[in-house]
């Protein structure tokens, strides 16, 4: 076709004009089309990720039993537990019961028996698990992609530990935890006792967590510190609520890589079918109101070397093996008991989070949380009332602690806790 003189150049402006005009669109679709692309990839990766965790944390059950609070507890084959991941246990054959038990010289087998009938855990009003399984709350999706990370899900942050003895202003509220507590130090002790006093504690963030537990530590409180440590908490952020769980921790390098709550990694070995680790207790105590109370017995088997764990005064859970640790293979330096928060809010603002009731000690019993009962075990492997007993905190205008001590059967005992956040406390 002939174009007429002079619109040669007027019809090449016009092209060019419109391949502007296409590059303009083309160009943000493009880069469009490779963050979409990277999104999807990234999208199929993490989700990849999460159901190869999934798939190593959830064994296969011999039964499943619905709890009401949306937990799934499974009943596993003991051999299968998440214990055995782990290359070190490869030929450990399991210890059904310990040598010794601090209550009574030889063991008495009825404490790993499953005839007992008390409710300590919702998901026991529909059903329980055989003889010869262990029961294990279920991990879902949703509690991996609440973790910061996968590889960080059930597992805590570095400095989380009280250390009354060289607590300075400026360490205070140092990783956000506070904490109210009564402690022996000086001594070697073979395990702890206390009957704790359960509460559901109002958490303000989701990350933040409220727990009342025993610590048994050794060593320094550097990169070397042993814990074993065991109570109640409310926990969001790891299990999706605010109900009052049981649980319990290990760590043998201060938090850095070793350790995780519960059965989430390697470590704890269960041999108890009753009782599962992370798992609702029921019922609460009520401000005013009835009171309820859990008890926890941890002590080293002076023949095996094994750290056991008693729930209640029936149920024998099981063992942290003595190889998982250095300083805790003999025995341990330091016992704690207590309240711990975490405080997540900027700028030197306090948290709401409550500790215990989320009254403070002075309201006393009905109102205040309570441990009783706290003994020591000694190199006798005898149950103790400790000597020379410390009281610790970060910052009473937010969270206290009163010790006491009666002749009847509470023996040495304490009230803690506090509401955080409040006119004295910002």
């Amino acid at each position: 076709m002939a174009l007429p003189c002079g619109s040669g150049k007027r019809w090449w402006r016009a092209v060019k004009m419109a391949l502007g005009l296409c590059l303009c669109f083309l160009i943000p679709m493009a880069a469009a089309g490779i963050r979409n692309t990277n999104s999807i990839f990234g999208d199929q990766k993490l989700k990849l990720e999460v159901q190869q965790q999934l798939k190593l944390l959830n064994k296969p059950a011999h039964k499943s039993i619905k709890s009401s609070d949306g937990d799934i507890i499974d009943c596993i084959h003991i051999n299968n537990q998440p214990a055995f991941d782990h290359p070190l246990f490869k030929n450990h054959t399991i210890q059904m019961r310990p040598s010794f038990h601090p209550e009574g010289r030889l063991f008495d087998e009825s404490k790993v028996s499953s005839k007992s009938k008390s409710i300590n855990q919702l998901w026991h009003l529909n059903g329980r698990c055989p003889e010869g399984t262990i029961p294990v709350r279920r991990t879902k999706e949703d509690d991996l992609l609440r973790a910061s990370s996968i590889k960080s899900y059930g597992r805590k942050k570095h400095l989380t530990i009280p250390k009354p003895s060289s607590a300075q202003p400026d360490l205070i509220n140092q990783g956000g935890h506070q904490h109210a507590i009564v402690y022996v130090e000086g001594d070697k002790y073979y395990g702890a006792k206390a009957t704790i006093n359960v509460w559901k504690p109002q958490i303000q963030e989701p990350n933040e967590f409220s727990l009342s537990q025993i610590w048994i530590l050794g060593g320094s409180f550097g990169e070397d510190l042993n814990s074993i440590e065991a109570g109640w908490q409310v926990s969001p952020d790891l299990y999706g609520d605010s109900n009052s769980r049981l649980f319990t921790y290990w760590t043998s390098d201060a938090y850095q890589a070793t350790g995780c709550y519960n059965l989430l990694c390697s470590g704890f070995i269960q041999i108890n079918n009753q009782i599962a680790m992370g798992a609702s207790i029921y019922p609460v105590s009520g401000y005013g109101g009835s009171q309820y109370d859990i008890s926890i017995l941890v002590w080293k088997d002076p023949k095996e070397g094994n750290w056991w764990m008693q729930f209640g005064n029936e149920h024998v859970l099981g063992y942290w093996p003595a190889f998982l640790f250095s300083y805790l293979s003999d025995s341990a330096s330091m016992v704690e008991w207590g309240g711990e928060v975490v405080n997540s809010q900027p700028d030197g603002q306090h948290t709401s989070t409550q500790m215990g009731s989320g009254h403070f000690s002075g309201e006393g019993f009905g109102r205040a949380s309570y441990f009783k009962n706290i003994q020591i075990v000694d190199g006798s492997n005898n149950l103790r009332p400790p000597k020379d007993i410390a009281t610790f905190t970060e910052q009473p205008n937010c969270y206290n602690v009163q010790n006491r001590k009666s002749g009847d059967d509470w023996g040495n005992y304490f009230y803690y806790g506090g509401p955080g956040k409040n006119p004295n406390c910002q």
